[in-house]
């Protein structure tokens, strides 16, 4: 485990080294060059201590030994230059192995400043590594300041997903292992630590012969286009035990150098993206696409041995797109490689990316013997799914992993049995459909045959839309949604439709706009079709819905009240059907054909309303407390108001293109919410260039919009991850012995700072609050000790606000619990 004093030190010298080497994937070679650098002269200063010799640094290159180079009173430009030949002469070295003669190719110092050099390599001397185990951690803590890597769609994989699809998959120690994409190597690692876990004794002693561990060394190889990345794999895969690495530089899906390599086990995260253009592959594909996605996923299937395994991550394109590429592929694999899917929460590559990603479990034999497919939906996976992702108690991979790994089992016992005997056998079959209705009703899991994935010719991959009605326990008679209510399409509005009539217009988000005409009466049930697909409205008055929109139509209004019948259709988690390339839509038929509706008599339905709205009438009231509270200051006319130009400057922020991806997030004026705090949602990111770091936050910046309507608005930047603000933002930094942060953000949201606000903002159409504006604005300042008991009130009356935040979620939870009463046997409503 990486401890905090190493990760304070690779930190500081990426700080050292962002003046002259601006770019993150440079300053890791750096860095990864000198504590290889450092590693070897550790590993001689050992062989020493124990009576042996030097090898690393011996006979012409004893001159560029760690000693020699960090204390032998040499000047700034003499150990420029003796570090700069060292590095580009290691190659030549007769005493490293071949290696550590790859990892120097090519190297050389991008930099001449003699001051730079000599505080980078202080920090690399703190580095005091006995064990390359321990330096792998570090290693890996570097990697992960790379983040995305540049326009090709890679993305670090989290470590945690990595073994949670390593543990499923199970590579043994006789088989072969590979990752055709593999970055840094991240894949195979967590596979071998996962075959030395499993060969070991109850003492906690490796069961491994020396044959084991000389085929394990053979076993293990990867591929990436990157030469870059190919370093950093051999450095890692060095420094967690394989001493000859088989990394290789390799374009997987335009070279057929290694067409005829396969492999038992393949495991890999390869790119999303393809370039403009598309790639274009070799012939020897059996899918016929330039997709990156759907190419390394077919080769990923050909390339299997015939009881070959595979986990990959893969894109929401592959699971749903209706390209003939997509489909074909998912044909392919449904009918000879697929045995499960898992789908991942969106968030799970956060920072770098929020995009929404599945696992697809490819099992060779097993697919061909078996008629069923499982599929498992992941909602936490141990951490917050914001830019953030700070770890949290829910976590649901260990329960998917136990259930699918269970499933596996059986599937493969089942198909065991069949294969040994003429008949199956009954009792592991019936364990088999047993497990798998047990899964069915699993909130994780269930079992589709694969005749109903090809039953439409799409072979869609999305697991929700199979997932039967398991409510047949409900005490209330179930019966076809369409016999309750119908949903019917919404219509364009008319021309002649006036904006500021006195009738809703609803769109897939909400309200869109107000008009003279409506077309249903309210109170009205409104259920996203586009965009905001299944998305559920309940609306009082009369309305228009757009054709963005479906609107429920109930069949029979004396049997079943619109209000209970809106609450019910939130129960059905109906954007989980969102289908179709570009924009997501809702196909009603899909909505019929998968539910039926449980229908209790009206008065039921009263008391159930009833109960739902007791609740909800207290979640509003919660809400109206977080809403309209602010922090406020009672202000002492004793205290001396001091401008802010007396305390601190402002600066502006960056400009730049915000993105999906890259390693530092982008703060935008859209970020600051109302209550003066920073969202969490749709979050963008760059990449830090030296010009950015200009505009580097830290714990305590004070930002404020300038601009626009939200002008004034002030946010605390109290983040633990790295980040810059945008060019329509103005940093405030305060002396911390004068002013607390915090103290000035309360402030911030007060009436007093908002009447001079507005006294002192320009502009007619598009308000300007600039630079000079701010410092003009005057802050009442009492000692600090005061301005500390003051936090202390706001955070304590912030803890109230939180507890009502929490009682708005029991509120949820009892709503969710009435509801769900219904569709149970023991429902009972007296």
């Amino acid at each position: 485990m990486l401890d905090t004093e190493t990760r304070r030190r690779i930190d500081t010298a990426r700080d050292i080294l962002v003046g002259k080497v601006p770019d993150p994937k440079s300053q890791v070679e750096q860095i990864t060059i000198a504590l290889i650098y450092k590693f070897m002269d550790d590993m001689d200063a050992k062989s020493e201590e124990f009576g042996g010799e030097r090898q690393f640094f011996a006979g012409d290159f004893a001159q560029y030994g760690w000693a020699g180079l960090m204390h032998g009173g040499l000047s700034g430009h003499d150990v420029l230059n003796l570090y700069a030949t060292a590095i580009t002469r290691m190659p030549e070295n007769p005493g490293i192995p071949p290696l550590f003669r790859n990892i120097f190719n090519n190297a050389y110092l991008p930099y001449r400043d003699p001051e730079t050099l000599r505080a980078f390599l202080k920090v690399i001397d703190e580095f005091t590594y006995d064990h390359s185990e321990r330096l792998g951690d570090a290693f890996e803590y570097l990697l992960s300041v790379l983040g995305s890597q540049g326009d090709a769609g890679q993305f670090r994989t989290p470590r945690h997903i990595i073994d949670f699809i390593v543990a499923i998959i199970d590579p043994k120690k006789d088989e072969t292992i590979l990752d055709p994409a593999c970055g840094t190597a991240g894949f195979l690692i967590s596979s071998s630590k996962h075959i030395a876990e499993a060969n070991t004794d109850e003492k906690g002693n490796s069961s491994l012969t020396p044959d084991d561990k000389g085929r394990l060394a053979q076993n293990f190889s990867g591929y990436d286009i990157s030469p870059d990345m190919v370093r950093l794999s051999l450095v890692n895969m060095y420094l967690h035990g394989f001493a000859q690495p088989r990394i290789h530089e390799y374009d997987t899906l335009t070279s057929e150098d290694r067409w005829t390599e396969y492999a038992d086990v393949i495991l890999a995260n390869p790119p999303f993206m393809s370039p403009k253009g598309g790639i274009q592959p070799h012939n020897r594909f059996s899918v016929k696409s330039k997709r990156s996605e759907v190419l390394f996923v077919d080769y990923m299937a050909e390339h299997l041995t015939p009881e070959g395994r595979a986990g990959i991550i893969v894109p929401e394109g592959i699971i749903f797109q209706s390209q003939n590429a997509y489909r074909q592929l998912r044909r392919k694999l449904v009918e000879d490689y697929l045995v499960a899917v898992i789908s991942l929460p969106a968030g799970v590559f956060n920072p770098y990316s929020g995009v929404k990603t599945s696992v697809l479990i490819l099992d060779r034999k097993l697919s061909k013997q078996s008629d069923h497919i499982a599929f498992y939906k992941v909602e936490n996976d141990g951490y917050e799914l914001g830019a953030q992702r700070r770890e949290i108690e829910k976590n649901d991979l260990p329960i998917v992993r136990e259930e699918l790994c269970r499933y596996l089992a059986q599937s493969r016992a089942r198909e065991s049995a069949n294969d040994c005997e003429s008949q199956p056998d009954a009792n592991v079959a019936e364990q088999d459909v047993t497990y798998a209705m047990e899964s069915s009703k699993s909130s994780f899991g269930l079992v589709v045959e694969k005749e109903k994935i090809a039953a439409d010719g799409e072979y869609n991959l999305g697991g929700e839309r199979y997932r039967e009605q398991i409510t047949v326990q409900s005490n209330y008679e179930l019966v076809p949604f369409e016999s309750v209510c119908t949903l019917e399409y919404g219509a364009s509005l008319p021309k002649k439709a006036r904006i500021d009539g006195p009738y809703l217009v609803m769109g897939s988000n909400g309200v869109s706009g107000y008009h003279n005409e409506y077309l249903i009466e309210g109170p009205a049930i409104i259920v996203g079709r586009k965009g905001s697909a299944g998305e559920v409205v309940f609306v009082e008055k009369n309305c228009f819905p757009i054709d963005t929109t479906y609107y429920v139509k109930r069949i029979n209004p004396e049997t079943i009240d619109i209000r209970y019948l809106y609450h019910l259709l939130n129960t059905l988690n109906l954007p989980s059907l969102r289908d179709g390339a570009g924009i997501p839509g809702l196909n009603r038929n899909d909505v019929y054909n998968k539910f039926k509706l449980p229908v209790p008599p009206l008065l039921v339905q009263n008391k159930i309303v009833a109960e739902i709205e007791s609740y909800q009438r207290v979640i509003d009231g919660a809400k109206a407390v977080i809403e309209n509270y602010r922090p406020t200051i009672k202000i002492d006319p004793e205290w001396p108001m001091v401008e802010v130009a007396e305390l601190t400057g402002s600066e502006y922020g960056f400009t730049e293109k915000a993105k999906d991806r890259g390693n530092t997030r982008f703060i935008r004026i859209t970020d600051i919410s109302e209550d003066g705090t920073l969202r969490q949602e749709n979050p963008k990111y760059i990449m830090m260039t030296s010009e950015a770091r200009k505009s580097k936050l830290e714990k305590g910046d004070i930002l404020v919009a300038r601009t626009g309507a939200t002008y004034g608005k002030t946010m605390i930047f109290e983040e633990d991850y790295p980040a810059v603000f945008a060019s329509y933002l103005i940093r405030l930094r305060f002396p911390t012995e004068r002013v607390h942060p915090r103290y000035y953000w309360a402030f911030a949201q007060s009436d007093e700072y908002w009447n001079q606000a507005r006294a002192l903002v320009t502009g007619g159409g598009q308000p300007q609050f600039n630079g000079n504006a701010l410092k003009k604005i005057k802050l009442p300042m009492p000692s600090f000790d005061v301005q500390e008991q003051v936090i202390a009130e706001i955070e304590a009356e912030q803890l109230l606000v939180a507890a009502n935040q929490e009682l708005i979620e029991r509120m949820e939870v009892k709503i969710r619990s009435t509801i769900d009463r219904i569709w149970q046997a023991d429902a009972v409503y007296v």
